[in-house]
């Protein structure tokens, strides 16, 4: 009788995923900081990272970038799972992100964020909670 691994001791494959960039301000150590994240994020949570996809941020602002348009192809993949961003913002302005997390929905695939959207606190609101603490 020979003794297999247990399942979380074998390799597993998949689900698959893709990750988005898109470059601003900042430079070699930024991008490499930022494809970490993806690397990390994916490892943390059992996915593959397939590839990562990346653009200037000038090239951003244009919906149909090539390299949208390319993470679109693969996405439509059928064994893509799905789309990892460090933030929306890396999907471009607001407009232009809109439109792209549209597109990503109608593919049926997840988008995934490593720091989710945050509702904004006001100034008033972030001071009394300093203050309910006992903060100046």
């Amino acid at each position: 009788m020979t003794s297999e691994p247990l399942t979380e001791h074998r390799p597993v494959h998949g689900p698959y995923v893709y990750g988005y960039l898109r470059h601003g301000r900042g430079g070699p150590a930024r991008r490499r900081a930022l494809a970490e994240s993806l690397v990390l994020y994916c490892s943390q949570h059992e996915l593959t990272l397939c590839g990562v996809f990346t653009e200037a941020d000038s090239a951003a602002r244009d919906i149909r970038s090539p390299a949208f348009m390319g993470l679109l192809d693969v996405l439509a993949l059928p064994d893509a799972y799905g789309l990892v961003v460090p933030a929306r913002s890396h999907l471009g302005p607001r407009h232009v992100a809109a439109e792209r997390e549209r597109q990503i929905a109608d593919l049926d695939v997840r988008l995934m964020m490593i720091r989710s959207p945050r509702s904004r606190r006001t100034r008033a609101t972030a001071g009394a909670g300093r203050r309910a603490q006992g903060g100046a």
